[in-house]
């Protein structure tokens, strides 16, 4: 919604918002742009009566502010379809889906296009490294938006992306996700089933080809050419490491020509998203070698294990995985890259699918690659969480309060320790009051 807001304001409408959380690094987005954010739902936000409504998903009947637009009879529509009917509109849409790493893959798509000299439009649910915001209206033809299966509104129950009527289609992976809104796989697979059926027969689809759940969820009927990619042999687009921490990366296509670029990411996951994202790139004609060349100059998406200190020799990284796939790929990633140093991971288990109890099969599983495990437990999470992580042993650490929890990390951390905050929110500062507690100590003010 940050993002839309900065669409809204790029197209030269007067734009406020209210919500309950704003953090970094949207709020700074937002005030630098000069939208008013106000805190809170209340009534009298809208008694300056404004000429319309986007409605974000997370907005329910009975929130203060939503009865009061209905009372009031205030145009209103969800963001997706705001999007679509204002942005979107006879654009060659770049859609990037997927249950993980759509934020990075989208922004190396807009990135890649960009670098070729495209000047792309884009939304993507992050900040990233190589542009000043989130989104950008831009006059191009083409428009990269991260597309999620979110439903979309409180009056719309459809997937967020089936307003996106995208000409090229990128599906990273799916697995299971928003227990809140979907009750197993073929919810999933139905919503997906409805995006494929806005893909004109002259677009193309670019999926996972190591993915099982995107090959049934195909079989239910797809009516444009599909490429694959991976990192193996078979695929259309295969991509490898061309040593042994990952920096050095190869990418191959449809045709079998190959290009090289060294890199500042790791992790096979990234380089999966590389792929996709040159794959995608090809539909809006970027040549294979400068595509793979725009990745040797992408710096990341901020909140995508993003390094933010490194004090008394300890690097601090942020991080947004909150689902058992993405920690593992990322505690993976880190130990190949930095097999001698030891990795701590601080998670804050915040989605509804999470709290839900949805992952305790997977949970602990998924972090037996770290070598310390931090949990902040909030107190309505069933006992069968921590039944979940009785794997770790006396690896794990739970706390019901951040302070607690910061203070102990502080007490266990070494010189040379890699230290991962894993959130989808802002996990009550915890990395920042860590990251200041650490500062002190070495300075000899703490």
């Amino acid at each position: 919604m940050g993002g839309v807001a900065a669409l809204a304001r790029a197209a030269g409408h007067e734009v406020t918002g209210s919500d309950a959380n704003v953090y970094p690094p949207m709020s700074v987005q937002l005030k630098s742009l000069g939208i008013d954010i106000m805190e809170g739902y209340e009534p009298q936000h809208l008694d300056r009566e404004p000429d319309y409504v986007v409605v974000g998903n997370a907005m329910t009947r009975g929130n203060p502010a939503v009865e009061a637009m209905l009372d009031r009879r205030i145009p209103y529509c969800s963001g997706p379809q705001w999007l679509s009917e204002h942005v979107l509109h006879k654009r060659h849409v770049m859609a990037v889906s997927g249950t993980h790493g759509k934020t990075t893959t989208a922004s190396m798509l807009a990135w890649i296009l960009e670098d070729a000299g495209l000047s792309p439009g884009f939304l993507i649910g992050g900040l990233p490294g190589n542009f000043d915001a989130s989104a950008r209206f831009a006059e191009s033809e083409f428009f990269v938006v991260e597309a999620d299966e979110y439903d979309t509104a409180f009056f719309d129950k459809r997937a967020k992306f089936v307003h996106y009527q995208p000409q090229t289609l990128v599906i990273t992976n799916l697995e299971f996700d928003h227990a809140d809104i979907y009750d197993d796989m073929d919810d999933i697979y139905w919503q997906f089933h409805q995006l494929m059926r806005t893909i004109p027969a002259n677009g193309r689809v670019i999926v996972n080809a190591q993915d099982k759940d995107i090959a049934r969820m195909l079989e239910r009927g797809c009516w444009t050419p599909v490429e694959q990619f991976g990192l193996e042999d078979g695929p259309e687009w295969q991509a490898g490491f061309v040593d042994a921490g990952e920096r050095h990366i190869r990418i191959a296509n449809v045709n079998g020509d190959s290009a090289e670029a060294m890199w500042k990411l790791g992790g096979a996951y990234n380089l999966e998203n590389a792929v996709a994202a040159v794959a995608a790139a090809a539909s809006a004609a970027v040549p294979l070698e400068r595509a793979v060349d725009a990745l040797a100059r992408f710096e990341g998406v901020k909140r995508r294990l993003e390094r933010t200190a490194t004090v008394a020799g300890v690097a601090v990284y942020d991080d947004f995985a909150h689902h058992p796939t993405a920690i593992r790929r990322t505690i993976t990633g880190l130990r190949n890259r930095f097999p001698a140093q030891r990795i701590v991971i601080a998670l804050e288990p915040r989605s509804n699918t999470m709290k839900l109890g949805v992952h305790r099969k997977t949970l602990g599983a998924s972090l037996n690659g770290a070598d310390l495990v931090f949990i902040h437990r909030p107190a309505e999470l069933a006992a069968e969480f921590d039944a979940s992580l009785e794997t770790l042993g006396n690896r794990l650490n739970a706390f019901s309060n951040y302070d607690e929890l910061v203070a102990s990390i502080e007490s266990k951390l070494l010189a040379g320790d890699l230290l991962v905050f894993m959130s989808n929110g802002g996990f009550g500062g915890a990395r920042q009051k860590l990251t200041s507690a650490l500062q002190k100590k070495r300075s000899g003010t703490g």
